[in-house]
């Protein structure tokens, strides 16, 4: 599932190719076809990210609200356009580029106050300017699941995912076991402060990379996938070689270093 950082850049990306321009809107497939005809012909006003919902604003206070889940891609294409083919959801066309989306969770149209409920509803992204950790640890205060639970509760903290809750639970030397009211607030002030960095590095890069260059002896942007993270989806701790634990904690995989994070007894 894409996590945060991938839809504040589609947002970017968006804005880039959209904003304030008429754009006509289709859906080949046919499920979102009132919400096309809908926005067809109007101005692209704004877009927004918060977690991992993407907002599309036009004209008329219409909003298109997007959470692509796990199988959801939009891509972008330049003029002439491929001929639709398959599940295609919604077709945004300007006059040089279109963007396609295809097996979103959600497409659905919403006007400000159904966008506002949305967000209501969701912790502080660490990507949005003003965020407030304060809000985040008040909700960690309630919970009695392990943190590597709670940091995958939208409502906790929006766009936190598997890969960013496996990382920045390493890099504290933490075991997602580890019931959430043991986290201290200097923890907690410290995973904080490095998803802010490490998901805005993500945004700029367009991809996850945790491990530390000099540790590894390469720059990020010579890392393989398999070099960009210590523990997700990795055999062998990539710091210190230990195999890496993996087991379903609430319907997601779970990945530890039990040597650099030793597990609660």
């Amino acid at each position: 599932m894409p996590e945060g950082h991938t839809i504040h850049r589609l947002a970017r990306d968006l804005a880039r190719d959209l904003l304030g321009v008429p754009v006509r809107a289709s859906s080949p497939q046919g499920r979102f076809a009132d919400g096309a005809a809908a926005i067809d012909g109007r101005v692209v006003c704004g877009t927004d990210a918060h977690g991992k919902h993407l907002f599309v604003e036009h004209e008329g206070d219409l909003v298109v609200h997007v959470h692509l889940g796990l199988y959801g891609t939009f891509v972008r294409h330049g003029q002439p356009l491929p001929v639709p083919v398959g599940a295609l959801r919604l077709r945004l066309e300007a006059e040089t580029v279109g963007w396609d989306l295809r097996g979103a969770t959600a497409c659905e149209l919403l006007d400000p106050a159904g966008q506002e409920a949305i967000v209501a509803r969701l912790g502080p992204d660490p990507l949005r300017r003003g965020a407030d950790p304060e809000r985040a640890w008040a909700a960690l205060r309630r919970r009695r699941s392990p943190i590597g639970q709670a940091l995958l509760d939208q409502s906790v903290i929006a766009g936190v995912g598997n890969v960013y809750r496996a990382e920045v639970l390493f890099a504290h030397g933490i075991h997602p076991l580890v019931p959430t009211v043991q986290v201290g607030r200097a923890e907690w002030d410290a995973m904080w402060a490095w998803l802010v960095a490490a998901m805005r590095r993500g945004v700029r890069e367009r991809r996850i990379v945790t491990v530390d260059p000099v540790e590894l002896g390469k720059p990020r942007s010579r890392m393989t996938v398999a070099e960009s993270r210590y523990v997700y989806k990795q055999e062998h701790c990539l710091r210190c070689g230990t195999p890496v634990r993996r087991w379903d904690l609430a319907g997601r995989w779970a990945y530890a270093c039990e040597r650099c994070q030793p597990p609660p007894t």
